[in-house]
């Protein structure tokens, strides 16, 4: 059955265009965001000024302001105390960096979002996706202020949990945003293309991509990259048994830095075999390109991982880690889309 015509209107190649510049910003905003863990300053904004907060403090006496602000939170006053303004400006820089870019992606999706509306120019059948998208988005702010939250009182960082629904949300409107461009595509090509369906080789790949983004976010929260700095041994053991032992299996499995790295490095090699399987059933589809770019991107994000726990968590590297853990969502969410277009 074929797809009713486009529009004479409808820009489908021109809404896509659009939404691989919204997907990029996503990417360098999961980037800045793993930054801003690394570098433990993701508590140094105490508020949540979605309109005001655009501005940077811009005086002394705002910085003042800032700082005192923060020198009231649990992690200033048992982990940073004697921390100076120039530090404090320091941390600050990443979380303001992170939350800036945050609101322009929300004005780049949301603004010619309005504009493709008005002119006609989004394709049938699109309207509906790409309001989830944006609700999405809206959805991830709140959940950033959620999980900052969970640090400002009792706590010295912010709840693991809650920074992989921060993650996990933000990769969902990556992963969205990339099939829907992946659709729009299709159709500037063949006004009568129908949008790709999930298969059952996408979906399973994709959920199991799913859990070892999980247990990357829940690393990243426990600071559980640092429990070692060897591979494949972890401090000359491969099984985490007594961790297992004195904590009960879903505890452990859930909190236990130990065990969740343990998990996060080993079902590593379960995506791989996924992936794998994933491109060739896109190659089999004849598309090799897709193929091609599954296996650079868990091949190099491999590599990163290593390379990561070997160098003590050293920023840039686990930078790049977050960064290919990005391109590998794009590139799994390609090959899945490959595989059920129609």
């Amino acid at each position: 059955m074929l797809a009713p015509p486009l529009p004479s209107r409808a820009r489908p190649g021109a809404v896509a265009r659009w939404l691989w510049w919204v997907a990029a910003l996503v990417v360098a905003m999961v980037v800045v965001g793993g930054i801003t863990r690394l570098t433990e300053s993701g508590l140094s904004i105490t508020e949540w000024k979605p309109l005001s907060g655009t501005l940077p403090p811009l005086n002394a006496e705002q910085w003042e302001a800032e700082f005192a602000n923060y020198r009231k939170i649990p992690e200033y006053q048992l982990l940073n105390q004697g921390m100076t303004l120039a530090q404090f400006k320091g941390i600050f820089f990443w979380e303001y960096v992170h939350r800036l870019l945050a609101r322009l992606v929300g004005v780049a999706f949301a603004v010619p979002l309005a504009w493709f509306w008005i002119r006609g120019a989004l394709p049938t059948g699109y309207k509906g996706r790409l309001l989830a998208l944006l609700a999405l988005g809206g959805l991830q702010g709140a959940i950033g202020w959620w999980m900052v939250a969970s640090g400002l009182s009792v706590r010295t960082d912010v709840s693991h949990i809650r920074l992989s629904v921060h993650l996990l949300d933000a990769l969902l409107i990556l992963a969205g945003t990339v099939w829907t461009a992946l659709d729009l595509r299709e159709l500037a090509a063949d006004r009568y293309a129908r949008p790709a369906r999930l298969t059952t080789i996408g979906i399973v790949t994709l959920l199991v991509l799913f859990v070892q983004l999980l247990f990357g976010a829940w690393v990243a929260g426990l600071n559980a990259g640092l429990v070692t700095d060897q591979w494949p041994l972890m401090n000359g053991r491969f099984f985490p048994l007594d961790e297992w032992r004195s904590r009960g299996a879903l505890d452990a499995i859930v909190n236990d830095p130990y065990v969740v790295h343990f998990i996060h490095r080993w079902w590593a090699w379960v995506a791989v075999a996924a992936l794998i399987l994933l491109a060739r059933a896109a190659k089999r589809a004849g598309h090799p390109k897709v193929a091609r770019a599954i296996h650079t991107t868990f091949g190099i994000q491999i590599l990163l991982g290593i390379s990561t726990v070997m160098t003590g968590v050293r920023i840039e590297v686990a930078a790049l880690h977050q960064l290919v853990g990005a391109l590998l969502v794009i590139a799994t969410t390609w090959g899945a889309h490959a595989t059920g277009r129609r």
